[in-house]
């Protein structure tokens, strides 16, 4: 793979605490085809100078004004060339090769144009979190549900859920997505804001043809 072939990008807004806490995970778990990105919502805390007394080799993205999760990832993607973006909170800990499975089953399925990891709890990692678990479905009714989270009942980890396999939507929390069919699909739809986005593109690439799936073999907190 050719550098920077795949870009990480962590959306940021007033969240030095949390660039603090878990920027470090990313920055030593990075495979050497890959870039960081923080893209940065028009912070009025430390944030921009943290990264630029802590973290000079990151690239920063400021934007300037808070446009939402939707708003600010269509705005910093379009100034980033790669092949796959990765969009990561900036809560979220990564572990050793969380990249590497993830990418390696997207090269291999053409049509899988986005994929999330397994995602665990960072306070109780024992158990999945609520944000994404193993994969996201939705019921009858229109209630979005995960494999290992279904409302408010959050399922303990055994293995249980580790076969990868095509869901209805992944995680904005950790999505891995391919840059040519976000753009094909127009990226996020902006009048979400925040929430629901993800499932929102989902649903479009499916329907232009691609598939979402799950690869558990790579795994975030």
């Amino acid at each position: 793979m050719t550098e920077n072939r795949v870009a990480v990008v962590v959306l940021n807004w007033n969240g030095e605490k949390y660039l603090r806490r878990f920027l470090p995970s990313v920055t030593e778990n990075l495979p050497d085809y890959a870039r960081l990105f923080v893209a940065d919502n028009g912070s009025t805390d430390n944030s921009l100078s943290f990264l630029s007394d802590k973290y000079p080799e990151v690239s920063v993205i400021s934007l300037g004004s808070n446009s939402g999760y939707a708003g600010g990832y269509n705005k910093a993607l379009r100034t980033i060339e790669a092949d796959y973006y990765v969009l990561l909170n900036s809560d979220v800990e990564v572990t050793r090769h969380w990249i590497e499975p993830v990418i390696e089953y997207m090269d291999i399925q053409a049509l899988v144009a986005a994929a999330q990891p397994k995602i665990l709890s960072f306070s109780e990692k024992q158990k999945f979190e609520y944000a994404g678990a193993s994969g996201g479905f939705i019921d009858i009714l229109g209630f979005p549900f995960c494999r290992g989270r279904i409302f408010d009942n959050i399922e303990s980890d055994h293995g249980q859920y580790d076969n990868s396999m095509e869901i209805l939507w992944a995680t904005g929390a950790c999505m891995f997505v391919r840059a040519a069919a976000f753009w094909e699909a127009e990226g996020f739809d902006e009048r979400f804001f925040a929430h629901m986005e993800e499932i929102d593109l989902c649903l479009r690439l499916q329907r232009i043809g691609y598939s979402i799936a799950a690869v558990p073999s790579s795994k975030v907190y």
